[in-house]
């Protein structure tokens, strides 16, 4: 009811969805309050970090929002740190908590951040970035740029443009020349493909600033969306200095910006980033066909790639089992010691003869 009237029933309509997500990410906290919680806030108030902050679109700490208490009727108050900002909202009741995870609160108010410019967000053309064109461009991407072309799914990255936006993670030329040789992305099946391409993109747009402090480490994909909350998802943290990308059995790390405009954010990154519910030990039942290997089973990525002579990954002596080249010496041994003296026994019946 309180969306359906002005000035929160204007914006609703007016907003283009990629401005409109902001307004929602500031209605995000990225903190835990219990009801308790919020009856013990001070009069004073505390400032709390907002979603919107991690995406460095608020300028200073306008992405915050200062939560204050009366003491008087306990009334709980959130509103722009900017003391003379028009945009506040009262805290009506708790609709449900999950300890000490998720609070949902009801509020009586649509919260703006402050200098958010609404006339810039709404005559600001969509981007129309081409991903397959900008990969080129980057001429270190060619792979990437082709296994998007051919499979479609580039067009459903594009189309989220407009949207919440998107951060891409592409592999490198040289990442997909590393992939260990039992895991065939090109013999995969479409719809398998399809998820792998999408588990190296978020939907959401992150520049390079707002994935090194990035207040939730693990973040869904677009394959995330496609088979149910919890799988499919990425551990992006700060390692040595860069942003290292965590699968759960591969770690790649952040190598370049290839193109970063909101909203759209694309980064070049050292390793294919391969889901383990693809190429893990679990997948393989999942991922057997009649007539075709399994591709990933007990998948272990080496750290370095071996040179092709020493590949674990090939067939052939290099791979052979162990005491394998004994066995074979021993029973030659073997077979010419029988040669020769069934050639002496030969020989014995023709001199009797």
């Amino acid at each position: 009811s309180y969306l359906s009237i002005p000035p929160s029933s204007d914006l609703t309509r007016r907003l283009p969805p990629s401005s409109l997500g902001d307004i929602l990410r500031y209605h995000v906290l990225l903190r835990y309050f219990s009801w308790t919680d919020l009856l013990q806030i001070p009069p004073s108030g505390v400032l709390v970090t907002t979603l919107l902050q991690t995406t460095s679109r608020a300028p200073a700490n306008f992405g915050a929002v200062n939560i204050t208490r009366n003491p008087l009727t306990n009334t709980i108050t959130i509103q722009s740190p900017v003391t003379f900002s028009p945009s506040n909202a009262t805290v009506l009741s708790l609709i449900k908590t999950l300890p000490y995870n998720i609070t949902i609160l009801a509020v009586d108010s649509l919260l703006v951040p402050y200098d958010f410019n609404l006339m810039t967000s709404e005559t600001r053309p969509p981007l129309g970035l081409n991903i397959t064109k900008a990969l080129i461009d980057g001429h270190n991407f060619n792979v990437a740029a082709a296994m998007l072309s051919a499979s479609g799914v580039v067009d459903e990255f594009e189309a989220d443009e407009g949207g919440a936006g998107i951060t891409l993670f592409v592999p490198t030329d040289g990442a997909f020349g590393d992939l260990p040789g039992n895991v065939r992305l090109q013999s995969l099946p479409a719809d398998k493909k399809s998820v792998v391409l999408k588990f190296h993109v978020l939907h959401s747009y992150y520049p390079l600033g707002s994935l090194e402090s990035i207040v939730n480490p693990v973040q869904p994909t677009l394959a995330t969306e496609d088979n149910g909350a919890g799988s499919f998802t990425l551990n992006i943290s700060r390692v040595n200095g860069s942003v290292a990308i965590d699968t759960g059995i591969v770690q790649a790390s952040v190598t370049q910006t290839v193109f970063d405009q909101n909203p759209v954010a694309i980064f070049g990154v050292s390793k294919v980033l391969l889901p383990r519910e693809v190429f893990g030990k679990d997948s393989a039942g999942a991922m057997a066909k009649p007539g075709n290997p399994v591709v990933g089973a007990n998948f272990q990525p080496p750290e370095t790639s071996p040179s092709p002579e020493n590949s674990p990954w090939l067939s052939g002596p290099a791979s052979s089992p162990s005491g394998f080249h004994e066995d074979m010496k021993s029973n030659g041994e073997r077979f010419r010691l029988q040669s020769c003296i069934v050639a002496l026994c030969c020989i014995g019946l023709y001199l009797l003869v």
